[in-house]
Formats: C-alpha cells, sequence, structure tokens
C-alpha cells in the first residue's frame, strides 16, 4: 500500500475537511489496482465509537468491498490476545479500595483532612493515578521532587500519595490505563523484531495523551505504516513550527501536539504531506491559522496579514451571534437549526456548554425536533437516577416533609400499585405537613392525623411509608454491601406500593435498565470498600449514577449536537459552535489537590495548557467548516462574560485589517448573527403578554363584610387591607413552606411559652435560684419545640443572657406593686357602633396596687414606638381597651393605666407606655384608641369602601402573604387602586 520509505509515515488532513470521508478517499486511491481481499487486511486505529461507525458507515454506501479491521486506540488495553497480562482492575472496584485506604489513613492521623472528605479524596487520587499511568510517570519521581514548603501541605500530600504506591507494583492488579500502556509497549516492542506486512494506520488521534503518542511514532515508523493527523495546519510558516517545538510553554497552540509528535520522529511539520488534495476553503483556512498564532509572534499580523486577500470571501459563510443572554442564544441555535432542517442542511451544534445543549434541545421540541445528541442526559437526572439520590440522601437521618414529599410525589413511586390513590392520600398529607406538621414526621404523627383527620384507606399506606422511608432514620454506618442491599430494597418497596408485589416500573426502558446495571456493579463490587459512612455512600451512589445515558425516541438524522472532539466527525454542511466564552470554551482549568503546575512539568504530567490547546485544536477544526455560526452570551445568569480568546483573536485580527476588508467582513458576519438573533426576539414577541394588573380594592358586598377579627388583624386592615379582604371574607390561607426552618416566628413563640410559663409556675423573682429555675424551663421547652441542636444552643444561649435581667426586672416591678394577673389570657370584645367582634389573648396583664392594669406584650425583636402604637401597631392599646371593658375571661374590669412591650432582644428593657399622660410626646388613650378603632371598623363595613392592597405598609419589605395574589409587582405603591364591586 505503501512505498517504501525512510523516514516516518506522516500524513495530515486540513482543518474544515470530511475527516472520515476523506480517510475513506486517501485509502481508495493508495488501494487501487490492489486485489480485493488486501481491504480486509488494513488495521485501522482510530480515536472514538463515533469515527468507528461514521467510517463504517461510509463502507457501507458502497462500492462493494472488504471492510478493514478498525479497532479504537482505548480498546488495546482491553483486548486479551494481545498480551498474557491480567485482566485491567474494575475502576469502580478500585476506587472503593482507595476509599477505604484513605478514610482508614485520616482515622489514623486526623489532622490530615476532614473525615467526611475520604471519598472525594479517594476519587481524586484515582484520577491522577490514571494520569500517571498513561504517561508513564512512576510514584518515585513524584517523591523524588524537591519541595520548599513551609506549610507542610506537601507532606500532608505526600501521606496519601503513599497510598497509591503500591498499585503501580507488578504484582497489583493493573487499571485500565496501565494496561493500556504496558500492552501498548508489548506491541510496539513486537513490531520492532518482526514488523507487521499489512497496512497499519493511526487516524483521527492528537497524541495528547503520552499512550497514544507512543502508539503513533511506533505506527509511523513501520515499513507498512502511516498516522493520518486531524485538522493538520499546512499553512503555518516554518518558523511558527519551529518556536512551537523550541518552547515548551506554547501547549495551548492547537497544532502543539502536531509540532512535538514530528519531533519526536524527527520529522519536519512542513514536511507532513495531504493524505489526498482536499483543501475546502483555503482562504478561511489562513485566516483562522494566523488568527492563532502564538501570541509572542502575533505581530506577524500586520507584515502577513494583506497576503490573506479579500477576507469578504474568506468569511462569507461565517455568521457571529452576541445574544444578550443564554436564553436568546439558546433559540436563535434552534431557530437556525430549523431552518436547517426544512432547508435540507444536515447541521450539528457543537459546543462543551451541557446547558446550552439543553436549552437548545428543549427549543428545538416546540417544533417536534429531536437532535441526535452525542452525551444524551445524566443517568442521575432520569426518573430511575433521582429515585436513587433522593433515597440515598435520607438513609441515616430523620427525614423532613420536603424530603417525604419529594419522594412520595416521584412519578415511579407507587408505580405498581393503585397511584391515584396514593396521590390523593399524598395530597392530604402535604397540607397536614404544611400547616402542623412537626420538623421530622414520625409514623406516630402520621397515624394520630389520619385518626384525628379520618382519612380513609390511610393505615396501610402510613405502615408502607414507616417500614420505607420513616424507618430510614434507625440504619446505621455499616458495610458497602448492606448499605446497598438496604437501599435497593427500600427504592423497590416504594416503587412497588403498597399492595403491589413487585417493583412497579422502576426498572423499565432504558434509563432503568442503566440504573439497574449501575448500582448491580456496585453491589458486586461493595466488599472492596468494607466499612462506610452513610454521606460517603451518598458521594459513591452520586459518582455511580453519573454516567451519560443516551436515550432518543426519534432523533432527527440531519440534526446533531456534539462534544468538541467530535468535531474531528463533523460531516455537516452547517456547523455551530456554541459558547464561546472563557470559562466554557476553552473550559475553566480544574484545581489539582496535590500537584500543581511547575510539579506537573518537571515530572511530565498534563498540564492546563495541554487541555487548552486541545480544545484550540477542536476550535479550528470547527470552523473551517462549510458554514458556520459562531454564538455567544454577552451575559450569563451572574454576571458579564468574556469573549473566548480564540474568537477574540480572529474579531481583532479582522477588525485590523481595513485594506483587505476585514472590518467590513466583521460587520458582514455580526449582521448574519443578529437576524438570527431578531428572529428569535420575534418569536419570543409572538407570545402575548398578560395584561398588566392595576392595583386591587375589592369592594364585597354589605353581607359579606368584616364581622369578627383578631386583635393582630387590626394593624394589617390598616397597613394592608387586601390581606384581611383575602384572609378573612375570602378565607384564603396561605400555605406554609414543606420545610421547617427556625424562623423568627418560631423563635417567638418559644420565648413566649418560655417566659408564660416562669411567671405562671409562680416562681418568686426574687429567689437566689430564679435564673437557673428559668433556664430549666428554657431548655424543656426548647428540646420539646426545637429540634435543629444548633440553633436550640443559639437561642437558649440568647435565652441565658435574658434570664438574670428578667429576674431582676420582674422583682424591681413587683417590689413596686405589680402582680401579675392575667397570662395568655384570651377574650372577646363586640366593639360599640360596629358589628365586629375583637378577640385575642394578652401576653400578660399585671395588677397594680391601687386597683389599676398593666398590659404587657412580650417583642422578640424590636418594638413600636408610641408614634407607631397609635397608626400602625394599635395591638396593646387594644388590649388595654378590652382589659377595661372586662373583655378577658375570669379578668374583671378596671382602669388600665400604662401598657407596653417587655423587649427580648441584645438590649431587653420593659418599654412601659403610661396611658393618658397629657405630658407625653405622642399620648396614649384607651378613649382616642377606641375612636380609631370605631372609625376603621366602620370605614371597612360601608359597602363603597375597598379593601386596597398595600395601603399603608410603612415599609415596603413588610409581607403578610397575599402579595402574590394582589400581582403587587405589576403595579407599584405610587399607583392610584382600581376600586371593583364584587356582588
Amino acid at each position: 500500500m505503501f512505498e517504501p520509505s525512510d523516514s516516518p509515515r506522516l500524513f495530515g488532513l486540513p482543518p474544515g475537511a470530511d475527516f472520515p470521508a476523506e480517510l475513506l478517499r486517501g485509502l481508495e486511491k493508495r488501494m487501487d489496482g490492489q486485489p480485493p481481499e488486501h481491504w480486509a487486511r488494513i488495521e485501522l486505529f482510530v480515536n472514538t465509537r463515533r469515527m468507528a461507525r461514521r467510517i463504517t458507515e461510509l463502507f457501507v454506501r458502497g462500492p462493494a468491498r472488504l471492510l478493514p479491521r478498525i479497532q479504537l486506540v482505548g480498546d488495546l488495553g482491553r483486548d486479551s490476545l494481545l498480551t498474557d497480562l491480567p485482566p485491567p482492575a474494575d475502576p469502580l472496584a478500585r476506587r472503593l479500595e482507595l476509599a477505604q485506604l484513605t478514610a482508614a489513613l485520616i482515622r489514623q492521623e486526623p489532622g490530615l483532612a476532614p473525615g467526611t472528605a475520604a471519598y472525594d479524596l479517594a476519587d481524586s487520587l484515582a484520577a491522577l493515578m490514571d494520569e500517571m499511568q498513561g504517561e508513564g510517570v512512576s510514584p518515585d519521581a513524584i517523591v523524588a521532587l524537591d519541595v520548599s514548603d513551609q506549610s507542610g501541605h506537601w507532606q500532608r500530600a505526600l501521606r496519601f500519595l503513599s497510598i497509591i504506591r503500591p498499585f503501580f507494583d507488578a504484582r497489583s492488579l493493573p487499571d485500565p490505563e496501565a494496561r493500556q500502556r504496558k500492552v501498548v509497549e508489548e506491541l510496539v516492542a513486537k513490531w520492532q523484531s518482526a514488523p507487521p506486512a499489512h497496512p497499519v494506520i493511526v487516524a483521527g488521534s492528537t497524541g495528547s495523551r503520552g499512550t497514544t503518542a507512543l502508539l503513533m511514532q511506533a505506527v509511523a515508523r513501520l515499513p507498512q505504516g502511516a498516522v493520518v493527523l486531524p485538522g493538520f495546519d499546512a499553512d503555518m510558516p516554518a518558523q511558527i513550527w519551529q518556536g512551537l517545538m523550541d518552547d515548551p510553554g506554547a501547549e495551548d497552540h492547537p497544532q502543539f501536539r502536531f509540532a512535538r509528535l514530528c519531533q519526536e520522529l524527527d520529522h519536519a511539520p512542513w514536511d507532513v504531506s495531504g493524505w489526498t488534495d482536499a483543501d475546502p476553503d483555503p482562504g478561511r483556512r489562513k485566516l483562522v491559522s494566523m488568527a492563532l498564532r502564538p501570541a509572542p509572534v502575533t505581530d506577524g499580523w500586520l507584515r502577513d496579514g494583506p497576503d490573506l486577500g479579500n477576507l469578504l470571501d474568506a468569511t462569507g459563510r461565517i455568521s457571529l451571534l452576541d445574544a444578550p443572554n443564554p436564553r436568546l442564544e439558546a433559540l436563535s441555535i434552534a431557530l437556525r437549526l430549523r431552518a436547517a432542517v426544512e432547508s435540507g442542511q444536515s447541521a450539528a451544534l457543537i459546543t462543551p456548554d451541557r446547558n446550552l445543549t439543553r436549552q437548545v434541545t428543549a427549543a428545538l421540541d416546540r417544533w417536534g425536533i429531536e437532535p441526535d445528541d452525542s452525551a444524551g442526559k445524566p443517568l442521575a437526572l432520569s426518573a430511575p437516577g433521582r429515585l436513587l439520590r433522593h433515597t440515598a440522601a435520607i438513609l441515616g437521618q430523620a427525614v423532613t416533609p420536603e424530603e417525604l414529599l419529594t419522594i412520595l410525589k416521584h412519578p415511579l413511586v407507587a408505580s405498581g400499585t393503585d397511584r391515584g390513590a396514593h396521590l390523593r392520600l399524598s395530597r392530604e398529607l402535604e397540607l397536614w405537613l404544611r400547616r402542623d406538621g412537626p420538623p421530622h414526621p414520625k409514623a406516630a404523627d402520621l397515624r394520630t392525623w389520619s385518626e384525628r383527620k379520618e382519612i380513609d384507606g390511610a393505615a396501610d399506606w402510613i405502615d408502607w411509608i414507616d417500614a420505607t422511608l420513616l424507618s430510614s432514620a434507625a440504619t446505621a454506618d455499616g458495610d458497602l454491601s448492606d448499605m446497598v442491599a438496604a437501599h435497593l430494597r427500600m427504592v423497590r418497596v416504594l416503587a412497588a406500593g403498597p399492595q403491589g408485589i413487585d417493583s412497579g416500573a422502576l426498572w423499565d426502558k432504558k434509563a432503568g435498565e442503566a440504573a439497574l446495571t449501575a448500582m448491580t456493579r456496585l453491589s458486586e463490587q461493595a466488599h472492596m470498600a468494607g466499612p462506610m459512612r452513610f454521606a460517603d455512600y451518598r458521594a459513591v451512589t452520586d459518582a455511580v449514577l453519573a454516567e451519560e445515558l443516551r436515550d432518543p425516541v426519534t432523533p432527527h438524522p440531519g440534526v446533531m449536537i456534539r462534544g468538541t472532539i467530535e468535531a474531528r466527525v463533523q460531516g455537516a454542511d452547517l456547523v455551530i459552535l456554541g459558547g464561546l466564552n472563557e470559562g466554557t470554551w476553552p473550559e475553566a482549568a480544574r484545581a489539582d489537590p496535590w500537584l500543581n503546575r511547575k510539579m506537573r512539568a518537571e515530572v511530565g504530567l498534563l498540564l492546563p495548557e495541554r487541555r487548552i490547546g486541545l480544545s484550540a485544536h477542536d476550535f479550528q477544526q470547527a470552523i473551517c467548516a462549510p458554514e458556520v455560526l459562531i454564538t455567544r452570551s454577552i451575559r450569563n445568569d451572574e454576571a458579564e462574560t468574556v469573549m473566548s480568546r480564540w474568537l477574540y483573536r480572529l474579531t481583532n485580527l479582522l477588525d485590523g485589517l481595513p485594506q483587505t476588508g476585514g472590518d467590513k467582513a466583521l460587520k458582514d458576519m455580526r449582521a448574519r448573527g443578529q437576524s438570527w438573533l431578531a428572529q428569535a426576539r420575534a418569536v419570543e414577541a409572538r407570545i402575548a403578554p398578560a395584561p398588566r394588573a392595576a392595583r386591587p380594592a375589592p369592594c364585597p358586598p354589605a353581607d359579606m363584610r368584616l364581622t369578627e377579627l383578631s386583635v393582630t388583624d387590626i394593624q394589617k386592615l390598616i397597613r394592608d387591607p387586601y390581606a384581611i379582604y383575602a384572609r378573612r371574607i375570602l378565607r384564603l390561607k396561605p400555605l406554609e413552606p414543606l420545610r421547617k426552618d427556625a424562623d423568627m416566628a418560631l423563635r417567638g413563640t418559644l420565648f413566649h411559652q418560655v417566659f408564660e410559663r416562669f411567671v405562671a409556675e409562680g416562681i418568686d423573682p426574687a429567689d437566689p435560684d430564679a435564673a437557673r429555675r428559668f433556664m430549666d424551663i428554657a431548655r424543656a421547652e426548647a428540646e420539646a419545640d426545637v429540634p435543629w441542636l444548633a440553633t436550640r444552643m443559639v437561642w437558649l444561649s440568647r435565652l441565658g443572657l435574658l434570664a438574670d435581667w428578667f429576674v431582676a426586672q420582674d422583682a424591681a416591678h413587683r417590689a413596686d406593686g405589680h402582680a401579675p394577673a392575667a397570662l395568655e389570657r384570651s377574650g372577646t370584645y363586640d366593639v360599640p357602633g360596629t358589628a365586629v367582634r375583637l378577640r385575642g389573648n394578652a401576653d400578660r396583664i399585671d395588677l397594680r396596687a391601687d386597683g389599676s392594669l398593666v398590659v404587657l406584650d412580650y417583642k422578640t425583636g424590636k418594638p413600636p414606638s408610641a408614634k407607631q402604637i397609635r397608626q400602625y401597631d394599635p395591638q396593646v392599646l387594644i388590649e388595654a381597651i378590652m382589659a377595661e371593658a372586662g373583655a378577658f375571661h375570669g379578668l374583671d374590669p378596671a382602669r388600665v393605666t400604662e401598657a407596653g412591650h417587655i423587649e427580648l432582644t441584645t438590649s431587653p428593657k420593659w418599654q412601659i407606655h403610661a396611658l393618658r399622660d397629657p405630658n407625653a410626646k405622642d399620648p396614649l388613650s384607651p378613649e382616642e384608641g377606641l375612636q380609631m378603632l370605631q372609625a376603621l371598623l366602620r370605614a371597612y363595613g360601608d359597602p363603597g369602601k375597598g379593601f386596597m392592597a398595600r395601603r399603608a405598609m410603612e415599609k415596603l419589605t413588610y409581607d403578610y402573604g397575599y402579595d402574590h395574589l394582589a400581582r403587587y409587582g405589576e403595579w407599584d405603591t405610587s399607583e392610584t387602586a382600581r376600586t371593583v364591586t364584587l356582588t
């Protein structure tokens, strides 16, 4: 097939060429006149499965001929016929073994790392070990590094790196990367002594990994061997190639790996022959080549730029789209893909941004187009994957209402039984959990709820929940085998349902099969891990379910979504390069907890620049396609983005060459891109926006007006009458959140209970032991009502600071003639001259020696001033009115001379206001308060009076739970309310 040659055979195909098609064309030319059976003797190594499939598809199209032996470079290590090495170790088993060793080291030396980091550190060590084996770096090389470390970090890192040393021993079962390298080394040695007589070709690889580069060098030297390089830039001047070979720091250039390969083979890059005469767009190729020159020589732009010729021709089929945000970028891409389908073009979206591809897929769904996505979606995001992750998260800990409902409402739960009844009961349970449910519901709580509400059919259902979700807290840490078995047993019973006998739809379809395979594999390898904590088990589960799942139903043959490495297999009429921003393309360098850049360079491991160079090569390949649309978003969800360095270079080069039409070419590129952005905006504009709501002020009829209010409702009626309308007239209650947080309301309730109980138990505040007894009460109440240990300790600490102060203040007030007369006393009061009855509870009412009363209210926040009491928050003034009228049960009517608050903040005080004090700055008078109350209630008893939303909120941050119903945000508080009479 090949003529004898003294030099290695290196061929290249230019960027933009359809690599598989041109590879086949070159083979046809060289096999012309050869016997048909010689086709079957060709041994072809390619780098991806998709490349192998595409080559096979091209052969199938004809003419009829025998198929070469096509192999993946990555499969050499798994070929049992090439070596007598033992089979490779299972990667999952190796990671579990590393996790066990890492956890043991942390237990032995706790100062090295937190115990919760064991699995993450093991995973990072496994990745480092794979890289070391692939690049042929021994642990001795790393230990021998000369590192001056004052902080001790390197010594701690070496303790962990010592864990992986035994796995490099010849007696250890080899990892896949180690076996791959050993197989290639044995194959190279075999070829040196007995080179194969048949053609051996490595096609499509860049030699970025040490093992692959070793294979390519050996094949290039074979008598019938050849290496075909993808995206080889034959337009680069010799001095640029020489600069790449002389500068090890130029790894971020797209052609660096080819320069290094040529250097290893003692072959000049400018002497690399073309595999075929393919030259799809020489003008575009030269433009991109110049734009991507290494930074130190970009001054050559001014010298060589004018030689590029008319740049309008080179960029005539390139469009550049700068979208304002990712949403419009995705919609613009989807519109362009749809146009390609309608015109019969084949199109490929190439991007490393998986969020962008998911948004594009969702946008295409509106037109019924399902792209052929090479990555698919993570198994963890499929229905069985989500159920497995949700259930793993609750193992070994008490379930919260949020977690409980998340699992119960999962589409696979109870899929093997009557799901309708299950959903009905789940809805009833959710309503109860939101309103009255405990932070961590138990089976007894659920049974009490069902009996009180008389929920039909709930007994068996609650038993089923108890046996699966509620009992998970009792599961203890232990062997991974037991954890996996318990986990799988739980999800199977959950999927079956209360009366189900199988696993329902849990393992159905491709996603279910993949999830079952992953969990079965984990179960089979679990013996390698030994004892494990549930926190680590969750990390293991996430790692096992991290694989990608491809399950397209009817993918469109002409619409493809590809990763960057697959730019080499494009073969599409239109290529869209999406997400051209720094941090996305190229991706941001990942942090290495073990070795810095200098140490990696010294031992020969991969540098961040190498990954950038590979990504740059993929970009150079893709941008030379027949037609290209380049997209980026100017802003992401958080901040303004930075244009990708390669796109930045290209636009700068074009803008700096006005003499050859570069600035006009760039303007035209953007204009073509903006046309798609304009269509995207037009598509969104077709969605008629909902009419903007006016500020509401509904007027219910007289027979629906207020007849009963709580004392605390009065401040709401003053500030936000619409909230009273929604709550008391429409009888709408806001749904409480599922997650029970330690909020201000719970803290206020706890503090009220502690102070009320202290006074109610008749403890003498003058007793030296009073403060201790106060804290005994506080601890008992907190343990009963606050399940969060950290929050409980913080609140008890605050109560401890209040204890001595309150005891001393209470003792002083009692010595001054005050005696508690009523605690948490309820009462009702028919407001004279109105049709409204008030009801409420007074926190504390003291009886003075002269027979008068003092109304007190506990306040864990800042209490209102006298002015605020008169205008916004008249609660204590209304309670004084009720006390004087004898409205509180068991408390005789008496004159109230003082009212105020006991402030329980970090600066506590008794803030008491004298009533009817003519010398006060803001005098408070029950008589005046009654008049204002009557005027307020009469006003809202008038059928012509509207309940205006947010009438006088005092602070815009206030929200009584009905702003969404009033559609606040579509209007603001400066607008006039629209009164609507209701019938």
